[in-house]
């Protein structure tokens, strides 16, 4: 299945990990790049600590960019997100690392398009943009950037406030704009795959299902849980505060309650820090397995994922589903027109 994105950048699947804060590692992008698809390092990437500094979190990035390189010669993507106030330093490092280190392929958000785009298009970097909404959309390809990723709401991690489900809004960016659009929110398999083509996608970014296989860093009991999600084993919060979906646990409920009862947007935004901050219950739900009190992010697709395969084997098994679905379609519509054509006198 090649797209004029998988073209563009030397894949042989229309299959990109997305970036997950403290979820990915050189091993991880390693195996999904040599396994045809685009590996991306998430921020901190291979790390369980947080860097004391912009200088520390640059020198980590540039070890997992070469430690990538090590394992496999095939195209990955590093993830920037544009930082905030005195957080800007620390993407400003980023950039500076990915343009040193002449990495293909940069996908920017939580942003504005105007930021990074030109620098690390000057130096011949592919560059993605993820975006919640269609004007956002324009908005980056007005700034030039290659291609968008259409984040729904239906995906783990941080969303827009819109809310918006994967596939409507992959289909309305798509039909928006004109470099090619990424779907991204709840894709777990091959259905996915179909269901993104047939909305216009040229790949699918998939973030929780790259959770559950033999080289992700995450915690086994994270693994399992991910295993046993049902249609409802995860929850969104943040609606006053920045809208995410997690794993269905203590702390989400207990977000979510914070929220219901009237806490004002600052003292929800003071809570989260605090929270973070006193346990790192990031690095404690990822890495450690807190399932209870971790912050877990996780989109709705979990509740479709059965196994923890290794990386090469899922995206063989996702491109082989996608590949029988369409051809399943194909003739299905196929037989629809011919007995049509036989019923008309």
């Amino acid at each position: 299945m090649q797209t004029t994105l998988t073209s563009r950048l030397g894949l042989r699947h229309p299959v990109i990990q997305a970036p997950m804060n403290w979820a990915t590692d050189a091993r991880l992008v390693a195996a999904v790049s040599a396994a045809g698809g685009l590996g991306t390092l998430g921020p901190n990437a291979g790390a369980r600590t947080p860097a004391a500094s912009p200088e520390e979190a640059g020198e980590r990035l540039r070890a997992q960019i070469r430690a990538v390189r090590a394992l496999t010669d095939q195209p990955f993507a590093v993830n920037i997100p544009i930082g905030r106030g005195p957080m800007r330093a620390f993407s400003d490092r980023s950039v500076e690392v990915v343009r040193d280190e002449r990495v293909p392929v940069v996908i920017v958000a939580t942003g504005s398009p105007s930021v990074y785009t030109a620098p690390l298009k000057s130096v011949g970097i592919f560059v993605i943009h993820a975006i919640a909404e269609v004007r956002h959309a324009r908005k980056a390809v007005a700034e030039g950037v290659d291609a968008v990723v259409a984040e729904g709401f239906d995906g783990g991690g941080h969303s827009g406030f819109a809310e918006l489900p994967s596939m409507p809004l992959t289909r309305q960016v798509a039909r928006a704009v004109e470099v090619p659009v990424i779907a991204a929110g709840g894709i777990v398999d091959g259905c996915g795959v179909v269901m993104a083509a047939a909305a216009g996608a040229q790949a699918v970014y998939m973030g929780t299902r790259f959770m559950a296989v033999q080289e992700s860093p995450v915690h086994p009991r994270v693994k399992e849980a991910i295993v046993e999600a049902d249609d409802t084993g995860t929850l969104s919060w943040g609606r006053t505060t920045e809208v995410a979906r997690t794993l269905a646990n203590g702390f989400a409920r207990g977000f979510r309650e914070r929220e219901a009862s009237g806490m004002s947007p600052q003292e929800l935004h003071a809570y989260i820090a605090d929270y973070r901050s006193a346990a790192n219950r990031r690095v404690g739900g990822l890495l450690l397995g807190d399932l209870d009190q971790g912050e877990i992010y996780l989109g709705v697709g979990a509740g479709l994922i059965e196994d923890v395969p290794g990386v090469a084997e899922l995206i063989e098994r996702i491109m082989a589903d996608a590949c029988s679905i369409a051809t399943r379609l194909g003739a299905a519509f196929e037989d629809g027109a011919d007995r049509q054509a036989a019923a008309v006198p």
